[in-house]
């Protein structure tokens, strides 16, 4: 097995699921069954959204194109997908790139999938998921004590360089404390439902970040499968007693709450409270799942 990048576009003719499959012609084919197993850092350059590097997710297998024979789909374990906290453009700041191996132009610098070192990997890891302790993000309770690489007493994270980085990727504590920070950050510590922003004197948010699927039902680390919610709202939300509709309207399951809760709890637009930028915004896969699996109503 070997780490890769895997280069997207959102202008891409590719029939690319992100966070499900990754579709790419069979002159790859050999690059990603070596990665088969592993972790995979997605890019995406200036001719896409501009992302950089953004997110990091295991390749599960890889399936033929049914329709193309030249072609395959790389399937993604979607509960492993886990999204940057700093997206990283090509270059470091001391200038170098942060795929070594990478030609500065021309060459393996125009492939769509590359292999990448464990050291590189390492290091964009590293620096994908440091974070600066600005009041949206500070957690609202002590982490636990092994979680010590997101401790809320330092401005970033730069842990030793280190290899391998899987524990990382793979533990709850610091999984849950990367979705919480980039959620909260993302609706700017303002609850999507009720509209309300509380803050403690240090400017610490009351919000929560609330999966929409949730990681017990494969549902992925990503803003776009996560809504910030007020305590009460976040529990109400997990118990089905409310969701959100294809248009982003917010449904109720009136035979549960009382009207009178409902006025109190819901802000006046009936709508949910969107981030400022539309490409955080909750995935109509995800709204789709609760409304399916959870919602009562």
């Amino acid at each position: 097995m070997v780490k890769a990048v895997f280069i997207e576009s959102s202008h891409s003719h590719y029939r690319d699921e992100p966070g499900r499959v990754y579709h790419f012609p069979n002159s790859y084919l050999s690059r990603v069954e070596q990665a088969v197993g592993d972790w995979v850092i997605f890019y995406e350059g200036r001719r896409g959204a501009g992302k950089g590097y953004h997110r990091v997710q295991r390749l599960r297998n890889v399936v033929p194109d049914p329709a193309d024979p030249t072609h395959s789909y790389a399937v993604m374990d979607t509960a492993s997908e886990l999204d940057f906290k700093t997206n990283l453009a090509r270059v470091r700041p001391d200038g170098r790139l942060w795929e070594t191996g990478l030609a500065w132009m021309g060459g393996n610098n125009t492939s769509a999938v590359r292999l990448i070192s464990d050291d590189d990997f390492a290091a964009i890891i590293n620096a994908g998921l440091s974070f600066n302790t600005e009041p949206d993000t500070l957690p609202r309770a002590p982490l636990p004590d092994d979680a010590s690489g997101f401790a809320e007493n330092q401005t970033a994270w730069v842990p030793a360089l280190a290899p391998d980085r899987t524990r990382v990727l793979t533990s709850r504590p610091l999984r849950d404390a990367a979705f919480s920070r980039n959620v909260r950050r993302a609706y700017r510590g303002r609850c999507a439902i009720s509209g309300l922003e509380l803050r403690n004197g240090g400017g610490r948010p009351e919000v929560e970040a609330a999966h929409i699927r949730p990681v017990e039902h494969d549902g992925p680390d990503t803003v776009r499968n996560g809504l910030a919610l007020s305590g009460t709202v976040h529990w109400m939300f997990d118990r089905g007693l409310l969701s959100i509709d294809e248009d982003h309207s917010i449904l109720i399951a009136r035979d549960s709450i009382a009207d009178e809760i409902v006025h109190r709890l819901i802000n006046n637009t009936g709508k949910l409270i969107q981030p400022s930028s539309s490409a955080l915004g909750p995935h109509g896969v995800y709204l789709d799942w609760h409304r399916r699996h959870t919602f009562k109503g």
